[in-house]
């Protein structure tokens, strides 16, 4: 996630202090996905460090020193915006380095630990189902973030059942038989 970006939409707004930014940033997000605010700090020191961004007066960093957004900033934030976030590799999932691992381990129930981890992602669905039906239902913002995470989560699980199926498959299909190299048998006479 790009709160460096999310920052620059919030100041593209109007002039906002760094706890205002936290504030509108978590509210936005449906406050999912919580911001310590020194790193709001940080990022806006960057951002002006970059010519993204620049503070309203001369104060000192604080809760009032405002920031606004510069045209570069502005264009910065449409580029980002307009481009797709690199899918291209997949990211190192824990949970798929886990299951990877199991296979080749001796004495390790692969199938066990597939299910434990199941059952651990269901639970997760059933509580942002619940949340989903409680606060999510009238504030739009965490409906959005609540739907991506019962998609997300619901897409490990089917991955999960999927690699217990071809485990499961592939323990029934005996190795395929492997031609061992014929030796030249070698005779008195030289070609």
């Amino acid at each position: 996630m790009s709160v460096r970006h999310a920052l620059l939409a919030l100041l593209s707004e109007g002039p906002k202090y760094g706890l205002q930014l936290r504030e509108e940033f978590e509210a936005r997000t449906g406050e999912v996905w919580p911001l310590n605010v020194g790193q709001v700090y940080q990022t806006l020191q960057r951002l002006e460090r970059d010519g993204l961004a620049e503070s309203g007066d001369d104060a000192e960093p604080g809760p009032q020193k405002g920031f606004r957004i510069t045209e570069a900033g502005a264009a910065e934030l449409a580029g980002w915006l307009r481009t797709p976030p690199d899918l291209g590799s997949p990211p190192r999932d824990e949970l798929i380095i886990k299951i990877l691992v199991a296979v080749r381990l001796p004495g390790v129930d692969v199938h066990e630990v597939i299910q434990a981890h199941r059952r651990y992602v269901v639970e997760l669905m059933q509580q942002w189902t619940r949340l989903k039906e409680g606060d999510a239902e009238h504030d739009l913002s965490l409906a959005l973030a609540v739907d991506a995470e019962l998609f997300r989560l619901d897409a490990v699980v089917r991955w999960l059942d999927t690699a217990d199926g071809r485990l499961k498959r592939a323990a029934l299909t005996p190795p395929p038989v492997r031609s061992t190299p014929q030796l030249r048998r070698r005779t008195g006479a030289r070609r």
